[in-house]
């Protein structure tokens, strides 16, 4: 699934190359007013970002393993942050993690971490996260010349054989966004051999997990589309050091590339139109 786009140039609306008194996220350590002034910010190194991708890191999260073009949605949400916090391309410094040993506590050699962390009450007791910069929506896998290959309307599908594991969101999705009766498996494995069997049109999880099904799991694989987002997925946010003083600032920034549509952009460009994901219309 090795694509090559063009650098991705993230247009950021600023007023200032500050952020005073930033929006807090639950996450946030502190209740005092926190400087966001570039200069005051505790970096890792002085006048830096340093910003932590997987090794390797994969599409369309970041487009071929190279997260310093900020090709890739992750890419993009990284330097659209790094930006709204007054850094430069030229002052953002990649390092590569683990995704267990970022979870883990302890002091880190990044200023945040981005590699599809959700958000979790568990992990929350171990590193600090910024403001949710992504919510997973419902996505349907299936495979070239399906009876569902092409569809792009939900109403196109209620007559689909769809799948989806026991106790999901997915299994919801099937019932209640396209009114059909799914057919249940105990887990994304099995549902996974139906359709590779043909037994099933499609299969609906959620995106990440369909980029990766339909990329390395079903032979032909493709992504239907997307459906309407609920808003009760799986939520990522950024990962930073559990009582890092720019938590709050990290999360004023993620709220200000939402609140311009910054953030919605990029989400449509490389996880949508790029990635061969398109949102199916009622």
């Amino acid at each position: 699934m090795k694509k090559r786009f063009g650098i991705f140039a993230a247009v950021v609306i600023a007023a200032a190359l500050t952020l005073t008194g930033c929006a807090k996220s639950d996450s946030a350590t502190s209740d005092s007013a926190t400087s966001c002034a570039k200069a005051d910010l505790a970096t890792v190194t002085s006048g830096k970002l340093t910003i932590a991708t997987g090794e390797p890191a994969y599409y369309p999260w970041i487009i071929d393993d190279a997260p310093q073009t900020g090709n890739g949605f992750e890419g993009a949400v990284a330097y659209a942050v790094a930006m709204q916090l007054g850094f430069t391309n030229d002052e953002v410094v990649w390092v590569r993690t683990t995704f267990d040993s970022a979870v883990t506590p302890g002091e880190k050699n990044f200023d945040f971490n981005l590699q599809q962390f959700s958000i979790t009450e568990e992990r929350k007791t171990a590193v600090d996260f910024s403001s949710p910069y992504y919510t997973a929506p419902q996505a349907i896998v299936s495979f070239k010349g399906s009876k569902i290959d092409g569809k792009t309307t939900l109403a196109e599908l209620k007559d689909a054989k769809l799948g989806a594991a026991v106790g999901t969101t997915s299994l919801d999705a099937i019932e209640n966004q396209i009114g059909s009766k799914p057919q249940v498996f105990n887990d994304n494995a099995a549902g996974v051999s139906a359709l590779k069997n043909k037994q099933i049109d499609g299969l609906v999880v959620d995106l990440p997990t369909a980029f990766y099904l339909s990329g390395v799991e079903v032979p032909n694989g493709i992504i239907v589309g997307q459906l309407p987002s609920t808003g009760s997925g799986d939520q990522f946010g950024l990962l930073l050091t559990k009582g890092s003083a720019l938590t709050s600032c990290v999360s004023g920034a993620v709220d200000a590339i939402t609140a311009d549509g910054t953030l919605a952009a990029i989400t449509d460009k490389w996880l949508a139109t790029e990635a061969g994901a398109p949102a199916l219309k009622p």
